[in-house]
């Protein structure tokens, strides 16, 4: 057995057999070799996903070697589905284009990060999902199903966010845009400012993250514009990026959380020296280097899709709950958004939708804080992110998602004898 191990170290597996196929014959004769033992199978991509969405004991299908530009029609590239989005988003500037949005971490294969949800920010563009054109999946039966909205059009609709559920997502064919510069303006805001201009900003602004630091008055917010040249502002010096998203963010926070770890009652004050380094900043690169920022420090995660409008009042009860308890808090709350989309288990199905997440490093207890914080979400009708950590079974998901029980249709279709289930999925979809 060879034990595997997500990068938030919050779960652990030991496969039965580790397989590495190179392509989708290599998979189908990998699902069909454990459904004669009586394996179930999993495929993993990086174990960026905090829950148990890629743990087996049986057949561990690692896509790593799936990788790579599969072909190009126009904007529609199609690529393995175990490719990065770090090196999608080199390949697809080679070609000049990009995806018109992403989420903070690049780490992540294409088909687990679809299959669990990710998503950027920006109240006009939706999640990965929504850029998917084509998905093709080797299922339990031997097949392989190539799926769009005009081919099987269900199980394309399942896919697109399938909690490796349904199968083995060996490609995906994305809709890109043609390549676009950022201008990224960052300043850090007094908290009533902040929470009293954000829906406004993020009516106004292409793409809005925002990120309150507890013990604080501290909000930063960050705006980020297309442009279609540089706009009068230069690139950002290669020294600021790594002073800002290295040493600080990484190096300097990691220390910082190391000791507060040992001492929790130093995190209020840490805190509130911390955010003193929180500066102003504004500059112009492309999309994909604004989008992204590098995450050494090891945390763990939970965050909720809320309705826009709820928004101010949750952060509201956040700091509340804060103020009001000893708990310390050493990690940021982070606020995006989201256009409604129509994916059946996306976290934005028909709803347009601000994501509110927690953190807490790794090193410290984060189960009162998360808990304080589902009370809260579910107040407002919270949807929890698939890859993230959240209490919730099928029972409590099923009234927050309109096609819950037609994705499990489609599961019972394709996979009846759950050769791709697992604990997490039994407790979010059922047995």
């Amino acid at each position: 057995m060879t034990r595997w191990t997500n990068w938030a170290r919050t779960e652990v597996a030991d496969p039965r057999q580790v397989v590495r196929p190179g392509d989708t014959g290599e998979v189908v004769a990998a699902v069909r070799d454990a459904v004669r033992r009586g394996l179930r199978v999993k495929p993993v991509g990086s174990g960026h996903s905090f829950t148990g969405a890629a743990v087996t004991d049986g057949v561990q299908v690692d896509l790593a070697r799936m990788s790579g530009l599969l072909t190009t029609e126009g904007r529609l590239v199609t690529v393995g589905a175990g490719t990065t989005l770090r090196e999608l988003n080199r390949l697809l500037a080679s070609l000049g284009l990009a995806l018109e949005n992403l989420g903070d971490i690049d780490a992540q294969t294409v088909a687990g990060a679809i299959a669990t949800g990710t998503h950027g920010t920006g109240a006009r563009f939706g999640g990965l999902a929504t850029q998917v054109h084509a998905v093709e999946v080797a299922l339990a039966d031997g097949s392989v199903a190539t799926t769009s909205a005009t081919e099987r059009p269900d199980l394309f609709a399942a896919a697109r966010v399938g909690l490796g559920a349904l199968g083995v997502v060996t490609r995906v064919t994305l809709r890109c845009v043609p390549a676009f510069l950022l201008r990224a303006v960052e300043r850090p805001l007094h908290w009533d400012e902040a929470l009293d201009g954000l829906d406004d900003a993020a009516a106004e602004h292409d793409h809005v993250d925002a990120y309150w630091f507890p013990h604080t008055d501290v909000v930063q917010v960050k705006h980020n514009d297309r442009v279609g040249a540089p706009d009068g502002l230069p690139s950002q010096p290669r020294w600021r990026r790594w002073v800002d998203d290295e040493l600080l963010s990484n190096v300097a926070y990691g220390a910082v959380n190391r000791m507060v770890s040992r001492r929790p009652s130093l995190v209020p004050g840490t805190m509130r020296s911390l955010v003193r380094l929180v500066t102003p900043r504004e500059y112009v690169a492309p999309s994909y280097d604004v989008f992204v920022s590098p995450r050494r420090v090891v945390f763990r995660e939970s965050e909720y899709a809320v309705p826009r409008a709820a928004v101010g009042d949750v952060l509201r009860e956040l700091r509340r709950w804060v103020d009001s308890h000893d708990e310390p808090i050493s990690f940021p709350v982070e606020v995006r958004f989201a256009a409604a989309d129509d994916i059946w288990l996306s976290t934005a199905y028909d709803r347009e939708s601000a994501y509110v997440a927690v953190h807490q490093y790794l090193r410290m207890p984060h189960e009162p804080w998360f808990a304080a914080f589902e009370r809260i979400v579910a107040s407002v009708g919270g949807r929890p992110h698939w890859g993230k950590l959240h209490s919730l079974g099928a029972e409590e998901l099923r009234p927050l998602y309109p096609r819950f029980d037609d994705f499990r249709a489609v599961r019972d279709a394709v996979d009846p004898g759950r050769v791709f289930g697992n604990p997490y999925l039994e407790r979010v979809l059922g047995s």
